[in-house]
């Protein structure tokens, strides 16, 4: 087993400019639009309407690692958000349409795909569409991050308006190279994952291939924090995840709950029991699950995300 598949895998068990803004009729599929931006990179989005009116709220998503493209699964995943208007981002150099297994990844996405890079194209593509979206009626709107792009959620809050919650979909919490090593104690590679930290430290070029990623991605991933920022954040969270995640440990979702006892905003995390880090589980799909939770929560939108989850 790599580090790679230990840490940094995408999430594929289901897993905008004026000039760009898509437009979808009621209880239509999700449509596609691409989003160029000014370092002559492009986001192609996904965009949805509710399903069933009225729109009482809206999902902003950032996917998980990877070049996976949502595109073939996005209707039948996002199906629960009855009531939602949904926009899903994709990283740069990802087609939205290249499905669960487009790996492996195209090269110019391997060597440009970093999370300070990944952050500057989302905040540029949600500025846009905030700016789009500023003659209209105030939504409600909830940012989920999945696996990976829950990384990015407390760094891109300022940058969506009328923020209700923040939703981490098998994202611990935690800095992502503190969950990676207990992910590598976990499956007995610590030795691997330090020296991975080794040749970061080098001279070895960052345009290096290590690991299915450059040494630059992981040097970032390395100097990257969200962990005191998501606990010290003003928005209510809500942490969905799998107790028999094969990637993410439990430890690490339990330390970052334990370390935000106490936070200012409401938090609540969520195991699902049997389930795994795309929430499936042998009796339960836990993703249509958390849409049921946003769907009771968007049917009373002055109350926290967190007072919607069921406890059954």
């Amino acid at each position: 087993m790599t580090i790679w598949s230990i840490a940094r895998v995408a999430l594929v068990a289901w897993v905008v400019s004026t000039a760009c803004t898509v437009r979808a009729q009621p209880n239509a599929a999700f449509q596609m639009g691409v989003e160029h931006l000014p370092n002559l990179r492009s986001v192609q989005i996904l965009y949805r309407e509710p399903i069933t009116p009225p729109l009482r709220y809206r999902v902003v998503v950032i996917p998980g690692s990877g070049c996976t493209g949502m595109g073939p699964v996005a209707d039948r995943y996002f199906a629960g958000l009855l009531h939602a208007q949904v926009l899903v981002l994709h990283k740069p150099g990802v087609d939205a349409n290249a499905g669960l297994n487009p790996y492996p990844c195209p090269p110019d996405f391997t060597q440009n795909d970093t999370l300070p890079r990944w952050l500057q194209d989302a905040r540029s593509v949600l500025r846009n569409d905030a700016k789009a979206r500023a003659a209209e009626p105030a939504v409600p709107q909830i940012l989920v991050g999945i696996s990976e792009g829950a990384e990015l959620l407390v760094k891109l809050a300022a940058d969506v308006p009328h923020l209700a919650g923040l939703v981490l979909l098998s994202g611990s919490g935690l800095d992502p190279w503190e969950a990676g090593e207990m992910q590598a104690h976990t499956q007995g590679q610590l030795k691997a994952w330090q020296d991975l930290a080794v040749l970061q430290s080098s001279n070895t070029p960052d345009h290096t291939l290590v690991e299915g990623r450059s040494l630059q991605y992981w040097r970032d991933l390395r100097a990257w924090r969200q962990s005191d920022e998501l606990i010290a954040s003003r928005w209510p969270i809500l942490q969905v995840w799998g107790d028999a995640d094969a990637l993410v440990p439990r430890r690490a979702y339990e330390t970052f709950t334990r370390r935000a006892r106490g936070r200012s905003a409401p938090l609540c995390s969520r195991p699902m029991p049997g389930a795994d880090h795309g929430l499936q589980a042998p009796a339960r799909d836990g993703v249509q699950l958390l849409w049921a939770w946003l769907e009771n929560w968007g049917r009373k939108t002055t109350d926290s995300i967190c007072e919607a989850v069921s406890h059954d």
